[in-house]
C-alpha cells in the first residue's frame, strides 16, 4: 500500500510553522495571540503547553535515537501518515500539503500511534502509549490496528486519531516549505 504523509497549516501563515523554533517567550506570545481567535483549535492549550512540549519533544527524540533513528535537529516537524481531515478544521482557512512517505529517509522519520501529547501521557495501558516507532515498527502497528483516523475518526474510542510523523531534519522538507519555519 502506498502511504502519504500530510501536513495541516494556516493558509495565513504557511506551512511547518514550528512553536519549538522559538525562544520561550516569543512562542508563549504566539499563543497569547492564538488564544484570542477562539475558532482556531490551538487557542484551546493550557498555558504551559510550551514547557510539556519541549519535554515531549526531548522524549521522543531521546527514544528515536536509541532505536537508530539519527535526528538533525533537537525538535521535529509534525505530519500524518495518511489524511486527516479532523485536523484541517483545526484552522480557520486551513490547507494541506502532501508528500510520498519514500520520499523520506527513514533514518529521519519517528512515528507515535496518536498524537505526541496523549501518546506519551496518556495512561491506559496500550502497548502504543509512550512509544516511539520507527517506520517498519508503526508498518506492523498499523497492519494489526488500521489508522486510527479510519477506526477513531469522531475520537470516542480514545485519543488516538491518527499516526503523527515527527521529521527530524529541515532539508528533507526543502521545497514544501518557506525556509523560515518559525512564526
Amino acid at each position: 500500500m502506498k502511504y502519504y504523509l500530510y501536513h495541516y497549516y494556516e493558509r495565513e501563515n504557511g506551512p511547518f510553522k514550528n512553536l519549538s523554533s522559538l525562544s520561550l517567550e516569543a512562542g508563549e506570545e504566539v499563543l497569547r495571540k492564538l488564544k484570542q481567535e477562539p475558532d482556531v483549535f490551538a487557542s484551546n492549550r493550557s498555558d504551559d503547553y510550551l514547557k510539556i512540549r519541549r519535554e515531549l519533544e526531548k522524549t521522543a527524540r531521546e527514544l528515536f535515537i536509541a532505536k537508530g533513528g539519527k535526528p538533525k535537529k533537537e525538535y521535529p516537524h509534525y505530519m500524518t501518515l495518511g489524511k486527516c481531515e479532523w485536523i484541517q478544521g483545526w484552522y480557520k482557512d486551513g490547507c494541506e500539503l502532501r508528500v510520498d512517505l519514500e520520499e523520506f529517509s527513514p533514518e529521519i522519520l519517528s512515528f507515535t500511534y496518536g498524537d505526541l501529547f496523549p501518546t506519551m501521557r496518556y495512561k491506559d495501558g496500550k502497548e502504543y502509549r509512550g512509544q516511539v516507532y520507527t517506520k517498519t515498527e508503526i508498518m506492523d502497528l498499523i497492519n494489526r490496528y488500521g489508522l486510527p483516523q479510519q477506526w477513531n475518526p469522531e475520537g470516542k474510542k480514545g485519543p488516538e486519531r491518527y499516526v503523527e510523523v515527527q521529521i527530524w531534519d529541515d532539508k528533507a522538507l526543502r521545497g514544501t516549505f518557506n525556509e523560515d519555519s518559525s512564526y
